[in-house]
């Protein structure tokens, strides 16, 4: 395993407008590691977290991807690196059945002599999403249910597998416990360590900070636009990174954070 980052970013600064989301930003992913990434709202991470998708693009600093420069200016540079997203909303589309979210924009076509027939190969496309779904635990009945007769855990688990089956270097995660009950989080956490287990990289933004430490290798917290702490989850209490995230030295809860 090489000592350089998976992923690193060096003074990342983005603005809209006269609005400053994002300013000299360096921050690091490794291997195999989870990134614990947390902030107020308007922190600046989503914007981060769209900078990395290739959904948006820096006004200034450098990408750097096994030590190279990458050049993310189209989301699909980054899904050719291997990054994928799951975004808050999941994106996924309620009328359609589980095979065909998994592999929606990514369709497995045979096209017949002379192009004129293109024709879906779904039962290979079957057979891939249940291997998907597999590799994750994720038990759900058939793969031919739609989308819209799932459970809020069931829907999650199925935007999670297909940002799973196709993100094979680094996952990056937003705010996926955040619609989800007790029982519910607890299986995307077991599911997130299990990417790390694989070998994939994730970084995971969260308000939870219980989730956070609970999954976390290292904590990195925005604040402003600016990254105000990073270190390893071992060397951290709750009370030091919602200092970061406030802004106050002074600050120390009257109870412990995590039950």
């Amino acid at each position: 395993m090489t000592d350089e980052p998976l992923l690193r970013l060096e003074s990342i600064t983005k603005s809209f407008g006269a609005v400053r989301a994002l300013e000299n930003v360096s921050l690091e992913v490794r291997h195999a590691e989870i990134l614990g990434l947390c902030g107020d709202n308007g922190a600046g991470k989503s914007t981060l977290i769209k900078i990395i998708a290739g959904v948006l693009q820096a006004d200034s600093g450098a990408i750097y991807w096994d030590g190279k420069v990458a050049s993310l200016g189209h989301p699909d540079d980054a899904k050719r690196l291997g990054i994928e997203t799951l975004y808050q909303d999941l994106g996924l589309i309620n009328n359609l059945d589980i095979v065909a979210n998994t592999f929606l924009g990514r369709e497995l076509v045979s096209v017949w002599p002379l192009g004129l027939v293109r024709v879906l190969r779904n039962r290979e496309m079957e057979v891939q999403t249940k291997q998907i779904l597999e590799r994750l635990q994720i038990s759900i009945g058939s793969v031919r249910e739609k989308v819209e007769v799932l459970s809020g855990g069931q829907r999650q688990a199925v935007a999670l597998g297909r940002a799973v089956g196709w993100g094979k270097r680094l996952v990056l995660l937003d705010e996926p416990t955040a619609a989800l009950g007790v029982r519910e989080s607890t299986q995307a956490l077991e599911r997130i360590q299990h990417l790390r287990d694989e070998g994939v990289a994730v970084v995971f933004i969260s308000h939870n900070l219980e989730h956070v430490f609970a999954v976390a290798d290292r904590i990195a917290v925005l604040r402003q636009g600016i990254v105000r702490g990073e270190t390893d989850r071992a060397h951290l209490d709750g009370d030091k990174v919602v200092s970061w995230i406030t802004g106050s030295s002074e600050y120390k809860t009257h109870a412990p954070l995590f039950a």
